[in-house]
């Protein structure tokens, strides 16, 4: 029962046992009625509002996207709650910053820029609901200020304050001439990610029961947002698979391709060799630049070849160079050309690995081992895509895409002042790190099959397969030379089993056994290193019958590295 309503039963009955005649009661008895009318029309309203409220749920329950049926629950929302402008606004995840999800009077809510929350929104974003009755309001630029009641539920009954209000975002309600303001937050699981917004234009127009039902109406959209969000990250994740399917196969038919052109196939199974070739299969179709770092011997030609094959340059050539090779000058005409006279023994024009790249890609090894002077000049080639032949004025165009390697810290030599910041930056717009060979042994097996197959084909005796106790050697061995090293123990292990089956005494003495640690750590005499490196040498060429490419494998040499030490020595 009413407080009002007690009031009147109260005083009827006191005029009643008091004996007071009917001309003074039957007024009270009026009030009665009015009270009683009042109460049975409050009670229709409230049926009639939740009437209007299950009429909603239909509506919400049949979209998976609010801004569908936005309009339809705009009307039906009217039924419950008055207003001018009904918004849906949604908080980015530091809750600073609000876009307009849905409004009642605009289709395509998404044109209003998104805004910066002010102080006392942010303040008041915990709520369960919060009112302003605006009392007066002064238009500025770019805010307003205004005096107003305001209503939360930690002040339920009003307080006087002033708020700056921002004009921009306010345009439209100062359009309807807007008076009161409702809102009330919409949480999924706990959290506000966003808020009910009402706009009237008159005075005093919501109260607790209108927060109340706003609440209610709150919850229903909460709920389709939780069905909408679920259903987005249901659809990104199909796209994801199916995304990762397309480049699993795309990066299968590359693998393929490459292994029916010979040599520089990308061999392997473990999930980091599939994610290295995911990301080279992803950057092939662009332009962009790509750095591929890790350590020396794990396969950085094989990606490079491999990014080549699957981009639209793949017609074009495809141009080694080893930057570690090469002294300074003859690294800079290899890469530029050089002009007739450039320098001596300069008897013609030659054009350089860039102009041989035209159309395909330029591959630079070992980019870390560029010199200053020569690192100035190629950093123009990425930035401006000109160059110079050595000796020569006229300027050409730089029509390559370049992907270099490294397994130098480059930032190391940038703070050692070895490498210029500028050009490590240029390289670094798309790095590819590719592990140790120890990080992923899961690929030993399948490598070990591809080096017997392929090496046994060059030799002309491949071996009858591996034994056991070969095999579990050669997992065990941790390869600090990475797949090059592997490589060349296979090509050793096959040339010395001469057609057998390679068994662990064809393997080198490193493989399987443990190192023996020397009392001390040198002798009292010293090391000579240059007559051990050319004592290597030597042996890798008796051992290869003096074929430079199979002596350079097994020494973990390029061909360049190993003519140059053949000069060295005098070999």
């Amino acid at each position: 029962m009413s407080d009002p309503l007690a009031q009147v039963l109260a005083r009827i009955s006191e005029a009643l046992d008091a004996g007071r005649p009917p001309e003074e009661i039957r007024p009270l008895l009026s009030e009665l009625t009015s009270e009683c009318q009042r109460i049975s029309e409050a009670d229709r309203e409230r049926r009639r509002r939740a009437d209007a409220l299950e009429a909603l749920l239909p509506t919400l329950a049949q979209a998976l996207d609010v801004r569908e049926v936005f309009q339809q629950l705009a009307g039906l929302a009217r039924e419950v709650i008055p207003y001018e402008i009904l918004e849906l606004g949604v908080l980015n995840e530091e809750r600073t910053r609000a876009r307009l999800y849905a409004a009642s009077d605009l289709e395509e809510p998404s044109s209003v820029p998104e805004i910066q929350l002010p102080q006392f929104v942010q303040s008041t974003l915990s709520d369960d609901y919060f009112i302003i009755d605006i009392d007066e309001m002064e238009v500025g630029d770019p805010f307003c200020r205004a005096r107003v009641v305001l209503r939360t539920s930690e002040f339920p009954e009003g307080r006087p304050m002033e708020l700056e209000l921002p004009v921009e975002r306010m345009r439209r309600q100062l359009g309807i001439g807007v008076r009161s303001h409702l809102r009330v937050p919409i949480r999924i699981q706990g959290e506000m990610v966003g808020a009910l917004l009402f706009f009237s234009s008159h005075y005093g127009r919501y109260g607790l029961e209108d927060a109340d039902a706003a609440r209610r109406i709150a919850d229903h959209i909460a709920l389709t947002l939780a069905h909408e969000r679920l259903a987005e990250e249901q659809r990104r994740a199909a796209e994801a698979r199916e995304q990762a399917a397309r480049l699993e196969a795309r990066v299968e038919a590359l693998t393929e391709e490459l292994a029916t052109k010979g040599g520089h196939r990308p061999v392997g199974v473990s999930k980091k060799w599939k994610d290295v070739l995911a990301l080279a299969t992803k950057v092939a179709g662009t332009e962009t630049t790509v750095l591929l770092t890790g350590e020396s011997g794990t396969g950085k030609e094989v990606v490079a070849r491999f990014l080549h094959r699957a981009s639209p340059r793949a017609q074009g050539p495809f141009v080694a160079l080893n930057c570690a090779a090469l002294p300074e000058q003859l690294l800079e005409s290899e890469l530029f050309g050089s002009e007739k006279g450039a320098f001596t023994g300069a008897v013609s024009s030659r054009p350089g690995r860039i102009e041989q790249a035209a159309g395909g890609i330029l591959f630079l090894d070992e980019v870390g081992e560029m010199s200053p002077a020569v690192q100035a000049k190629f950093l123009r080639v990425l930035q401006e895509r000109e160059f110079q032949r050595l000796g020569g004025a006229r300027v050409l165009k730089a029509d390559v895409r370049v992907v270099a390697a490294t397994n130098r810290d480059l930032k190391a030599a940038i703070a050692r002042g070895e490498f210029r910041e500028d050009l490590y930056y240029r390289l670094l717009v798309f790095e590819i790190r590719l592990p140790p060979l120890r990080e992923r042994p899961d690929d030993i097996p399948a490598l070990l099959e591809a080096f017997l197959r392929e090496i046994g084909e060059s030799v002309g005796r491949p071996a009858a397969g591996i034994s056991r106790d070969a095999r579990e050697k050669l997992l065990a061995y941790s390869w600090p030379g990475n797949v090059r090293e592997l490589r060349n123990a296979v090509e050793r292990a096959v040339i010395l089993a001469e057609g057998g089956l390679v068994t662990g005494e064809h393997l080198p003495i490193s493989i399987g056994e443990p190192l023996a640690v020397p009392s001390s750590a040198f002798p009292a005499g010293g090391v000579d290193l240059e007559a051990l490196e050319r004592s290597y040498v030597e042996q890798a060429l008796q051992q290869t019958g003096h074929n430079k490419s199979r002596a350079a494998r097994l020494l973990g040499l390029t061909r360049a590295q190993l003519y140059s030490r053949l000069e060295k020595y005098g070999l």
